[in-house]
């Protein structure tokens, strides 16, 4: 049986320590200020990400990976003999799917599988690791794609904004907006529904409340969680993340409560201090 390799996107916010571990392939999207283009992750990083927009008080653009840069990635793997599955950032938010798609169908039938994760982040991550480790026990790629089916509807994807500024500068809500919400100190809780990101509600109040808001949001679940992994990822948010790693550990039964740093991607829609609580629930 020829051996698997699970890829995925730089959006997928894996730590660093994890891709090279397990031997995840990441194809990285694409961030641009102006005439520069960098690579998610390999050519920019989050901190300097935000000292360029607040050099130019503009956010950048992103882009996904071309159907080349997929083939490009893709092509040692497949000469070496394996088969591949990417996991896709959600095909309802970025073109990075279909591209995927038209790449692998330049290889023969069955050396490229191409998955639509309909999450983004660590959301992404919880699938690829699923994927790991089922590799790792020597499951088909058909086994693998049936698992990570039953799983994708029960990843829960759920991220606080801390500033509504970068949703201003992203054209997603008004200058009005803006200034009530910063006035009220009003944090939107963002969740991912049918692979999109829904507004779910809004917290006014210290950022304890809102951190508080969104632990009791996952603890209300922890009877129904996967007690594998839960991802505590963030943005520049360090301190709050170790925080709410601690409680999560003694209150759940999870093998691991990692903390995970947003990519680029991520970072450019979100802003800085924007934190979020991801886990599966379990397969009945």
């Amino acid at each position: 049986m020829r051996t698997i390799r699970i890829f995925a996107d730089s959006t997928c916010d894996l730590p660093a320590a994890w891709v090279q571990e397990y031997g995840i392939g990441i194809v990285p999207l694409y961030v641009t200020f102006d005439d520069e283009m960098y690579k998610d992750g390999l050519d920019l990083t989050t901190p300097e990400l935000y000292n360029k927009v607040a050099k130019s008080g503009r956010l950048p653009k992103t882009a996904a990976p071309s159907p080349a840069d997929f083939i490009q990635a893709f092509t040692p793997v497949v000469q070496e003999g394996q088969q591949i599955i990417y996991i896709s950032l959600s095909s309802e938010l970025s073109s990075t799917y279909q591209n995927a798609l038209i790449a692998a169908a330049e290889f023969e039938e069955d050396q490229v599988t191409v998955f639509d994760s309909r999450n983004l982040s660590t959301g992404i991550g919880l699938l690829v690791m699923k994927a790991v480790k089922a590799a790792a026990e020597g499951r088909s790629v058909a086994e693998i794609i049936d698992l990570l089916e039953k799983t994708r509807p029960l990843v829960e994807t759920e991220f606080v904004i801390d500033s509504l500024d970068y949703l201003y500068k992203g054209g997603r809500c008004s200058g009005m907006q803006n200034l009530v919400g910063s006035l009220l100190k009003i944090r939107p809780v963002i969740k991912v529904i049918d692979g999109k990101m829904t507004p779910a509600s809004k917290i006014r109040g210290s950022r304890e409340k809102v951190l508080d808001q969104l632990l009791n949001n996952a603890l209300a679940q922890v009877d129904a969680m996967d007690n594998d992994i839960i991802f505590i990822t963030h943005s520049l948010a360090e301190d709050d993340a170790i925080h709410l790693q601690q409680i999560l550990k003694s209150k759940t039964k999870a093998r691991e409560v990692a903390i995970s740093d947003a990519g680029c991607v991520i970072s450019s829609h979100c802003g800085a201090k924007t934190i979020g609580i991801l886990y599966t629930k379990s397969i009945q």
